[in-house]
């Protein structure tokens, strides 16, 4: 049994990297992988290749829970954005720049707008770069059904695929401009590193505070930042640099540590095109403790009306 285990745990980072791209959450995908050991462990023959049997498990598992997940997030409060992954548990290096942009927030957000059959075979396919035949048993369809789910993921994805900065250190280094210029309040600062039509959305599902819609425009994306933090500083919130779904970002946290929202930053032909926000306490467990985001946000507000005396 122990070499059974053994094979599973050197396959569990796969697992959770096919089951989180198709599910859009950590803790489901946690959950998926878990079952998929559970049947694994239960199967009284052992597969010619365990690797097509548990990728073929989790993918199926995934299908499932994310037709039931499709029902909720039709009805979820506000903007759905994916869970936050700070880390993701699968390395590549010859394919690692494609992995850390299928991961992106953009990415995730475009395949909510596949099937879960299309979503499942272009993870398969088109980033972790499994053969059709592998493809199709695990989706339980065939070859050319296949081929054809793949054609039609990929005209969606590539129709409206952001292009991120090429250069990796480049990006981080403007990413780092913005939180400066952010924790000095420096209006113009910002503005120079924001695209024209930056849009800032924040996912609070109803459980915390957000912005009532989209703010779009770099000058008032630019004061809004600007203005909100004098308060933030005075309510001791800090954030920390860190990437978040593969892309710049930062953990924004309260004066005890515990987090008050996951940040990402969408960075085009050098400028920042989008900056996301997660602050549904329900997707953050995973990075740490959770702050009551209701009490910061009054906090903040209590800072900013006293700076105005």
């Amino acid at each position: 049994m122990g070499s059974r285990i053994d094979e599973f745990e050197e396959l569990r980072p796969l697992l959770f990297s096919i089951a989180y791209r198709i599910l859009g959450s950590v803790s489901e995908a946690e959950d998926a992988v878990q079952e998929s050991w559970l049947r694994f462990e239960a199967s009284a023959t052992v597969p010619r290749s365990v690797k097509a049997f548990l990728s073929a498990t989790v993918t199926r598992i995934s299908i499932d829970v994310l037709r039931s997940a499709r029902v909720r997030r039709e009805q979820y409060v506000g903007t759905w954005f994916p869970e936050p992954l700070l880390a993701d548990p699968y390395e590549d290096p010859a394919r690692a720049a494609e992995l850390a942009d299928s991961v992106s927030m953009a990415a995730l957000l475009l395949l909510e707008r596949l099937s879960p059959l299309e979503r499942a075979v272009f993870v398969l396919r088109e980033v972790f770069d499994f053969g059709f035949p592998e493809v199709a048993e695990a989706v339980g369809r065939s070859e050319a059904a296949c081929r054809q789910l793949a054609a039609r993921a990929r005209k969606h994805m590539a129709d409206g695929r952001p292009r991120f900065e090429a250069d990796r250190s480049e990006r981080e280094e403007l990413a780092t401009q913005f939180f400066d210029a952010l924790r000095d309040g420096n209006v113009l600062g910002l503005q120079e590193l924001l695209a024209a039509d930056v849009s800032m959305v924040g996912d609070g599902g109803g459980k915390a505070p957000q912005l009532a819609r989209a703010i779009i425009g770099a000058d008032k994306v630019a004061r809004l930042l600007a203005s909100a933090f004098p308060g933030m500083a005075r309510a001791d919130v800090s954030f920390e640099q860190h990437e978040v779904n593969g892309q710049p970002g930062a953990i924004f946290r309260d004066r005890d540590g515990k987090v008050i929202n996951a940040m990402t930053l969408d960075i085009v032909e050098g400028r920042v095109q989008a900056i996301r926000s997660v602050i549904n306490p329900d997707k953050l467990g995973h990075v740490g403790p959770v702050a009551d985001a209701w009490a910061v946000h009054r906090e903040v507000r209590r800072g900013l009306r006293g700076s105005e005396r």
